[in-house]
């Protein structure tokens, strides 16, 4: 079963890659992989390791920030939401995690969503 987030970075590989005009092929040659395997992450098929995707962001001459970056602006699913908030969160201390914690037990409280 493909996770939301192997579909996202397997659909933002393949955005970068047709954006530079290369094929599976290319893409695996430049990144020293296998096609099959560049198939199957576009696909979402297939977990990437961080070694892969960093050999493969080098072939697309990008950064990994770059290619997670993007992924922000197509989604908007529940996965990516809750991702989005816990990377906000980590960027934070250990105070204005708890306070923000507590914020959010009140407010969720009040309102009874």
């Amino acid at each position: 079963m493909m996770s939301e987030i192997q579909k996202m970075v397997g659909e933002r590989i393949r955005h970068f890659r047709k954006e530079k005009g290369l094929s599976q092929e290319d893409l695996a040659s430049l990144a020293n992989l296998h096609a099959t395997y560049i198939g199957q992450l576009e696909r979402g098929e297939k977990n990437p390791t961080l070694n892969s995707m960093l050999k493969i962001a080098v072939a697309l001459g990008i950064s990994l920030e770059q290619l997670f970056q993007a992924m922000e602006m197509n989604n908007e699913s529940k996965d990516y939401t809750l991702i989005k908030i816990i990377t906000f969160l980590q960027t934070k201390s250990v105070e204005e995690q708890k306070f923000v914690l507590k914020f959010l037990q009140m407010l969720f409280e009040w309102k009874k969503f």
